[in-house]
């Protein structure tokens, strides 16, 4: 089996933790790991034999999540990745990575598609629901995760079943509809023969080429005319694929379930209860979190008085409340968000404005990482810039140099290796370094133990995009 993860979206009902360069699969729950992690680990664990994952993500996210996958893949198990130079919605990624499993695979490999950033929390009943699916696909179905709805939730999508047509352990699916009100999802509910729609699915790679060259032709063209004109590059064992921009801009942009599910007479449904959660708001995450007596879900420092059903979220700074009910609340080094429990759909809006004015918080944290380690804004203002940069063993930065700017280095922990122009400093903990405007550098280190420095910058113009880079060790221009 193969899974495929799929990573879309911003995540944008869960800012300020979720950004547009920083998404919701990064977002750390209680035991510490990112909802990514989550999904990479559960999907080695169903009890199945994994030839590689597939990840079809955004460009810019390769190296963060590589390094995510790094921290829980203790069996090695490949990681190829699809790399997308922008978002065509699911049909695409899902087609191109069967193309590519059936280039680099073979084509009765079986596919699990998994969005990035779900929660599953019976980790045995979704592996019963896999080797179900399993042995549906391998009679040449394509599977759907059906999950048994709790509520008459507005918020997805439903799919019927067709319980006079059973098929293995599941049924075939009489039709998929769209988000209901709530009159209609009280209906569904109440007649027994819906299912929430997960988004998750599973089939042999030839099934799913074959439905997808008979029902969408044209994505298929698109997509393997892409993947003709599109670099493969191997890291370790590992294979990746940069799309490239001006062929994908043409493919379509349409989710698989138009342009697949809903025409395809080989979709199956298979009905679970897996303890499922797409995670799309901050109520959701409140949800999954264990509750005190006054029924608060937290994470972080914090001390509540008179608080009652609130959900406070914090990792850097305590946070303290007074008399307060049905509030979330959760705060981060550059914002806080103070919000309605029962309203928490509605902070897409406040990201959509944000990201409008092009606003900082929209895009990015204070410490963003970076395929070296991570940097984090500590001050600025019209002149200066001050950051901690944090550098992993063996990594370096590109040899660059900025036209508007100098740099004054000091190493606070660590080893750090200096190339100047052609001259190449050692600096230890204390020592520093001044780098002039348009003058060529790199910083390198080739310790065992993490590189951390304080950089101070000086300059009219002090933007990310003043680097000219000479060479790179992760192939960005």
């Amino acid at each position: 089996m193969i899974p495929v993860i799929i990573s879309g979206g911003a995540g944008s009902r869960l800012w300020p933790v979720s950004r547009q360069s920083d998404p919701k699969p990064f977002l750390k729950l209680s035991d510490g790991k990112s909802l990514l992690q989550n999904t990479f680990s559960r999907s080695l664990n169903l009890g199945q034999p994994i030839s590689s994952v597939i990840t079809v993500t955004n460009e810019k996210l390769h190296f963060r999540m590589q390094n995510e996958y790094q921290q829980v893949n203790e069996s090695g198990v490949p990681c190829d990745f699809i790399l997308e130079p922008f978002g065509r919605n699911t049909a695409p990624a899902v087609l191109a990575a069967a193309i590519f499993a059936q280039e680099h695979y073979a084509a009765d490999e079986i596919l699990l598609i998994l969005p990035a950033d779900h929660l599953i929390s019976d980790q045995s009943a979704f592996s019963k629901a896999v080797a179900d699916a399993v042995a549906m696909a391998q009679d040449g179905y394509l599977v759907t995760f059906g999950i048994n709805p709790e509520y008459p939730e507005t918020g997805y999508g439903y799919i019927e079943a067709d319980k006079e047509r059973a098929i293995g352990n599941g049924y075939a699916v009489k039709r998929f509809v769209e988000k209901p009100n709530l009159e209609l999802a009280t209906e569904y509910i109440a007649s027994g023969n819906y299912q929430w729609n997960s988004g998750m699915f599973c089939g042999q790679v030839k099934t799913f080429l074959e439905e997808f060259k008979l029902h969408s032709p044209n994505v298929v063209k698109q997509v393997e005319s892409c993947l003709a004109v599109s670099e493969l590059s191997n890291l370790q064992k590992n294979k990746i694929i940069h799309l490239e921009p001006k062929s994908f801009i043409q493919a379509e942009n349409i989710s698989v379930d138009y342009a697949l599910f809903e025409k395809t007479n080989k979709a199956a449904v298979i009905p679970c209860s897996i303890g499922w959660s797409d995670i799309g708001s901050w109520l959701s995450i409140a949800q999954t979190l264990p509750l005190d007596k006054d029924g608060n879900a937290v994470i972080g420092e914090n001390i509540l008085h008179n608080t009652k059903n609130c959900l406070v979220y914090s990792t850097s700074r305590m946070v303290a409340t007074v008399d307060v009910n049905d509030l979330v609340i959760v705060d981060t080094p550059d914002a806080l968000l103070v919000a309605n429990k029962n309203q928490t759909q509605d902070v897409k809006h406040i990201f959509e404005r944000l990201k409008k004015v092009q606003h900082p918080t929209s895009d990015l944290h204070q410490t963003v990482h970076r395929p070296w380690g991570t940097y984090t804004l500590l001050e600025e203002g019209p002149f200066y810039k001050i950051k901690r940069i944090e550098v992993k063993p063996g990594q370096a930065l590109s040899n660059q140099l900025h036209e508007k700017r100098s740099e004054h280095w000091v190493v606070v922990d660590g080893e750090a290796t200096v190339i100047q122009d052609d001259k190449v400093i050692k600096l230890t903990e204390s020592q520093s370094t001044y780098i002039q405007a348009g003058e060529k550098h790199r910083l390198m280190n080739a310790s065992d133990e993490v590189l951390v420095i304080i950089e101070v910058q000086c300059g009219n113009y002090l933007g990310e995009d003043d680097i000219v880079r000479f060479d790179d060790l992760y192939g960005r221009n």
